[in-house]
């Protein structure tokens, strides 16, 4: 059935449109933190973000079929649920955010906050990371490094190197790491001057998850900041990963590192699957985008896609999933640190809440990337009923991203199952 589908896929939606492992899952149903493919076989998912309250959960697939019973329309009708859902959403927000434009995905919000924040500074100069990830858009497109664009890259576009906790910046950690990379921030901005752009906005996810979710202190971002807005720039925090309570100690990504940025993306998990992004910002900066540009997203608001984004909301509070992440986060990392002791190509262990991994090394001295192993052993995984992939600048960093009702029991099987697969899969 796999080798007829993808041959369907290559004939029906063209080539390189990649699937994850070497021997594809072929999925039919979802339920909680498990998946199931065709033959049957039941999955722990242990890495997708977008069903963040659990696959089909039961209040978001009853809210999503009212109202689609009911009425589905853009917003340039009224209608009480989009002001319903940015009051609710707003609220859980430091001041002074207190508006959201709703588009569909995160790529669309992405490409909103540039033009927000050149309204703002009525320039066009982008700093970005080196390993990150923003969208597919045209413009967002142009901050991956790692999938560059045809034509090459736009003059108002720089970059600065990706953070690493475990090869920083400079040979030492810490804040000292902290002063490097905003040094290398303030270089970005003068070139960006010189060339005429001028300076308007770093965007960065502030979990720093494509990079390989560094272990980075509370404050670390502080440096950067002073820099930023000594040249009258922006800052842009893209929490469509550690967003809506995954990081545990906090609802956001930026509260977690100390971070008061300008305005904030949201993407793929705050309606379970529902395609609901939104750009949240301070009135004042919504105020100026609006004057400067005209926006209308047909779909965006939608009434359906704000009941599901709603329904979400609820039930991540209602259940208190931001403190099960916190709690079982921990968990998780201490049975990684627990088989770091017994399996030497466990290099690092980081994350925070139920965002967590390890990054994996040929050599502990010398912490060569074993980017080979730990695709070796993502499909070791797959094999065992178990659903993780990697990231990072080296492609060695193993990633766990479960839905927010991961249990300390969907833990111990991920801990016994990587267990089993380390001493199974050669490190040469």
């Amino acid at each position: 059935m796999s080798e007829t589908l993808l041959a369907r896929r290559a004939r029906l939606l063209g080539p390189n449109v990649k699937t994850f492992y070497d021997e594809p899952v072929h999925l039919v149903r979802g339920q909680g933190v498990h998946v199931w493919d065709a033959d049957g076989q039941q999955y722990l998912d242990c890495y997708n973000n977008v069903p963040h309250v659990g696959h089909c959960h039961p209040r978001v697939v009853e809210a999503i079929c009212q109202q689609a019973g009911t009425l589905n329309t853009h917003t340039r009708y009224l209608h009480e649920g989009v002001l319903d859902y940015v009051e609710a959403l707003t609220a859980t927000f430091d001041a002074p955010f207190d508006t959201a434009l709703m588009c569909c995905t995160g790529s669309e919000a992405n490409d909103v906050a540039l033009r927000m924040a050149q309204a703002v500074t009525g320039k066009t100069g982008v700093i970005a990371t080196d390993h990150t990830y923003h969208g597919n858009t045209t413009a967002v497109h142009q901050l991956s490094r790692s999938n560059p664009p045809p034509g090459g890259y736009w003059d108002n576009v720089a970059f600065v190197p990706a953070p690493d906790s475990y090869r920083p910046l400079g040979g030492e950690g810490g804040m000292a790491h902290a002063h490097a990379f905003a040094a290398r921030v303030q270089q970005q901005i003068d070139a960006l001057e010189t060339r005429g752009h001028g300076f308007s906005t770093l965007i960065l996810c502030p979990f720093f998850a494509n990079e390989g979710f560094p272990d980075l202190p509370r404050g670390w971002l502080e440096p950067t900041v002073a820099v930023v807005r000594a040249a009258g720039g922006v800052i842009i925090a893209d929490e469509v990963q550690p967003g809506f309570g995954r990081v545990g100690s906090h609802f956001w990504g930026h509260q977690r590192i100390g971070l008061a940025p300008d305005i904030v993306t949201l993407g793929k998990p705050m309606a379970n699957g529902h395609p609901v992004a939104a750009v949240v910002a301070p009135s004042e900066i919504m105020r100026a985008f609006r004057e400067r540009f005209r926006y209308f997203n047909t779909f965006g608001g939608n009434p359906v896609s704000c009941a599901a984004a709603m329904a979400t909301l609820r039930v991540i509070q209602d259940e208190g999933l931001q403190d099960n992440a916190e709690r079982v986060g921990a968990y998780a990392k201490q049975g990684l640190r627990e088989l770091a002791t017994r399996h030497p190509a466990i290099g690092d262990v980081r994350g925070a809440g139920l965002f967590f991994g390890a990054e994996m090394v040929l050599d502990r001295d010398t912490k060569t990337p074993a980017t080979a192993y730990v695709q070796r052993l993502v499909n070791g995984m797959r094999d065992r009923g178990v659903l993780l992939n990697f990231l990072g600048v080296h492609y060695n960093v193993l990633k766990m991203r479960p839905p927010m009702p991961f249990s300390r029991a969907n833990v111990d099987q991920v801990i016994d199952t990587l267990d089993t697969v380390l001493a199974q899969t050669p490190l040469a």
